[in-house]
């Protein structure tokens, strides 16, 4: 008789063990998503914003449609991704195309003297900080979650949950590779 006990405290022990497992991916995942939704919020503001910026540019830059269309196209992509892992790749893509219409803003000096233009630019600054530092909460939360996952012994249970590494939010190739370029000074 004590053997059948000893083998059903066993068990129980071990299905407290297996929830306990379930219970803190769940809780990984959900603090993931928690800072995507975080994330969301910045990127809503960013979409509302770009179309006003690029209202105010597009008198000066009539011949520059190319670019315009290319952060249009971006925002419209941006706004229509539902996943999270679509929001980050149209991210990376409207962000590309932002950082190309600020290039060609370069070459008009009476646009960056405009007070609305400098306004918006102000604002997209202000919403691209204010990215940069929930993303940076968002990557914490995802490679906790990473980690959690393939470290023993929840890399037993986690593909049978349904949890798998996540990825980070990261500049992307075009924007890494523009970092590590030497900026160009001019006098």
């Amino acid at each position: 008789m004590s053997g059948i006990w000893i083998a059903v405290i066993v068990l129980v022990i071990i299905v407290v063990w297996i929830v306990a497992i379930y219970n803190g991916l769940v809780r990984l995942r959900e603090n993931r998503d928690n800072a995507f939704a975080d994330i969301d919020v910045q990127l809503k503001q960013r979409h509302d914003l770009v179309p006003q910026l690029v209202g105010a540019v597009k008198g000066y830059m009539e011949h520059e449609r190319g670019t315009l269309e290319a952060v249009t196209n971006a925002r419209e992509n941006a706004v229509k991704a539902n996943s999270i892992n679509d929001k980050i790749a149209a991210e990376k893509e409207l962000t590309t195309a932002l950082s190309g219409l600020n290039i060609q803003v370069e070459a008009y000096p009476d646009l960056k003297a405009n007070q609305n233009f400098m306004h918006l630019q102000t604002e997209l600054a202000d919403i691209e900080n204010k990215l940069a530092a929930v993303r940076r909460f968002f990557n914490s939360a995802t490679k906790e979650l990473n980690i959690s996952v393939q470290k023993f012994p929840n890399v037993m249970f986690a593909g049978m949950f349904g949890f798998k590494e996540e990825p980070m939010f990261d500049l992307g190739d075009a924007q890494r590779q523009k970092m590590d370029e030497a900026p160009e000074i001019k006098f």
